[in-house]
């Protein structure tokens, strides 16, 4: 989409919507959507909110003894392999030109790789999920399952709040999960 035709699609969204309670993205085909602004708003803060608990996880993981780092691979399920996670780019306008920048980094699953040593020559090799609420999708369990499958990781630890301020608590995927997903 050329940029003028661009801008008169917004320019018509502006016209025709209420800009006040309303923002319009674009997705990488140049179509656009409008969200309410009240649902950006707590997007955001849910994002900055699990980005704080990240980093209060990773620091829990290392005052334990354990070397901790961003995974940066997913698993692909139709193909059964692992791959390493594309970055997201962010295009914004600004002024009359747009601003092309890096979004995101890091966005693998599981969100770190904990290794700590045991004795020579044997080290714990864990992933760690870090969830508010302690709860995998369908698709995330079964990227757990075939982590463990294939000896990727001796464990997926699942980091969730606790009921005391400041409380972090560790569930081991297969545990939790196992009995289901341990047969794939």
């Amino acid at each position: 989409m050329d940029k003028e035709h661009e801008l008169e699609i917004k320019k018509r969204i502006r016209e025709a919507g209420d800009s006040s309670n309303y923002v319009t993205e674009w997705d990488e085909q140049g179509v656009p959507k409008s969200k309410k602004k009240v649902n950006v708003k707590k997007g955001s803060n849910a994002r900055a909110q699990g980005a704080r608990f990240e980093l209060k996880v990773r620091k829990d993981l290392e005052e334990k003894g354990r070397i901790v780092d961003k995974w940066s691979n997913n698993v692909d399920l139709e193909e059964n392999k692992l791959v390493t996670v594309k970055r997201k780019f962010l295009r914004k306008p600004m002024g009359p030109a747009y601003y092309m920048g890096i979004s995101t980094i890091g966005t693998g699953f599981p969100d770190f790789i904990s290794i700590k040593y045991i004795h020579e020559g044997v080290y714990s090799v864990i992933g760690v999920e870090v969830k508010m609420n302690g709860t995998l999708s369908k698709i995330e369990k079964q990227k757990c399952a075939w982590y463990l499958k294939n000896n990727i990781f001796s464990a997926i630890w699942i980091a969730k709040k606790g009921t005391k301020m400041g409380e972090i608590l560790y569930d081991d995927f297969s545990e939790k999960y196992g009995e289901k997903y341990n047969k794939t």
